[in-house]
């Protein structure tokens, strides 16, 4: 089901959100920026709101200075929609006399409107606190910006890079506490061969001995 999102500003500066079923809210529509409501069709009984702007469902943004309910590809300078900054290497920067085609959304809520923002007029008996609950937009978590991002990836390693690096370092502890198998064959090959020597060197030193034994065989 279709519902508004009404995002409330109060008078101490918090601000909170709800959302209504726009059957249940249908008496919202056709209203203007700027026009004022009882909000006691949205559990707000006492309250009276007036609505200062909002959006519809694909983020474009509503204007005051335009009719209607349609959308329009406008040239702006200022105001709402328009941000009069170009990126750059080293981030986005201020650029006056600035003009830019923007989409923007008139000035009338239909049921294409997603998000309606209010500030409250004439408050009830109850808080707000009480009526719509904790739900402060002030408190709820930003998502983290691309910069902010970029930084936790420089500062943590890649999961990849340090698994990597644990599997290399036991391995290095399996080399250490076991010798290669190559090596050791080659030390065995060399002890063999010095025992060789030495049996050649004792029948060279002692020729009667080997031919006795070569008799005695």
């Amino acid at each position: 089901m279709a519902v508004f999102k009404f995002v409330i500003g109060s008078k101490s500066g918090k601000t909170f959100q709800l959302e209504k079923d726009q059957k249940e809210a249908a008496s919202i529509i056709g209203m203007k920026i700027g026009d004022k409501f009882n909000a006691g069709f949205i559990g707000l009984e006492g309250y009276e709101l007036r609505i200062t702007g909002g959006s519809d469902r694909d983020g474009f943004p509503m204007r005051r200075d335009i009719a209607g309910t349609q959308r329009k590809r406008i040239i702006l300078t200022k105001g709402i929609g328009f941000r009069g900054k170009k990126k750059t290497k080293k981030g986005f920067k201020q650029i006056k006399g600035m003009r830019k085609k923007k989409m923007i959304r008139g000035n009338q809520i239909d049921k294409d409107i997603a998000q309606i923002n209010c500030v409250v007029v004439k408050e009830g008996t109850t808080p707000l606190d009480n009526l719509v609950g904790k739900k402060e937009a002030g408190t709820e978590k930003k998502a983290p910006d691309d910069k902010e991002v970029k930084k936790a990836e420089k500062a943590q390693p890649d999961k990849k890079e340090t698994g990597e690096k644990e599997v290399k370092g036991e391995d290095k502890k399996s080399e250490e506490a076991q010798p290669d198998k190559k090596e050791h064959e080659e030390k065995k090959a060399e002890s063999e061969a010095k025992g060789d020597k030495g049996n050649r060197k004792a029948e060279l030193s002692h020729p009667e001995k080997s031919q006795e034994s070569a008799v005695g065989k």
